[in-house]
Formats: C-alpha cells, structure tokens, sequence
C-alpha cells in the first residue's frame, strides 16, 4: 500500500466519528422539535458511524428511541408520510428564506435545483407499512 493511501486513510475515521456524533447531536434536535426532521441525521449518523465505529453504530442502531428509523431506511429505504411532510416542508421554508435575502440569482438557481431534487427524492420513497421493522 502506498504511503499516501495510509495517511489519507487515517484522518478519515476520526472526521467519520466527528460528524456522526454531530448528525446523531442534530438527530436528538430534530425528534423533539417538530419543525426539523430527525431522521435523515440519524441515518447519516449511522452511515458514519459504519465507517468508523462499529461499537457506535450498533448502539445507534439498537436504541429504542432513535433505532427503529435507521433500521426501517436500511431494510427498506420507506420514510413515513409525516416525515416527509416535515422534510419537504422544511426545504420550502429554507428557499422561502434564501429568496428573501439579497442572495444572488445563481444561488437561487442553485438552492432551489438542489432542494427541489432532494424533495423529490423524498417524496419518492416508499412509505412503511405499519410498524414493521422494530429490531434485527
């Protein structure tokens, strides 16, 4: 193995765990408060975790609050009606709020291409059926 696939291999675990912890702090805020969706953090912060402590990642996974979201993604990529609403809902108001300061027209075109392609993203994923994934 080549010396600078090593070095660049090495900052890449700790910067994982960084922002895992900092999607799972961001997931925390969005379960209690209505207005920020939780669950797209979680996931991520599951994703990371992965790929730089499986020990985290298994407690993110099996917890009983925060858990069953990722577990659901994982197995079948569904995201619950309410959580969609909230997500897209949050995307319009952050364009609404973009268009209201003196941003720059490309950065209009830019944040409403990308929130526009990230909503429809998230209006196209199945949603649950029930309760029907829980634990492994």
């Amino acid at each position: 193995m080549s010396e600078p696939s090593r070095s660049k291999r090495r900052w890449h675990r700790p910067l994982y765990l960084a922002v895992g912890w900092l999607c799972v702090l961001l997931g925390i805020i969005g379960v209690i408060l209505p207005v920020m969706p939780g669950t797209i953090f979680l996931i991520a912060a599951a994703w990371c975790f992965s790929r730089s402590s499986p020990r985290f990642e298994s407690w993110l996974v099996n917890h009983p609050r925060l858990g069953p979201e990722v577990l659901r993604w994982r197995r079948t990529g569904a995201i619950a009606r309410r959580t969609k609403y909230i997500a897209c809902g949050s995307m319009a108001l952050s364009f609404v709020i973009v268009a209201a300061t003196d941003a720059p027209p490309i950065a209009l075109w830019l944040s409403g291409a990308g929130l526009l392609a990230a909503g429809s993203y998230v209006a196209s994923r199945p949603e649950p059926d029930g309760d029907e994934v829980t634990r492994p």
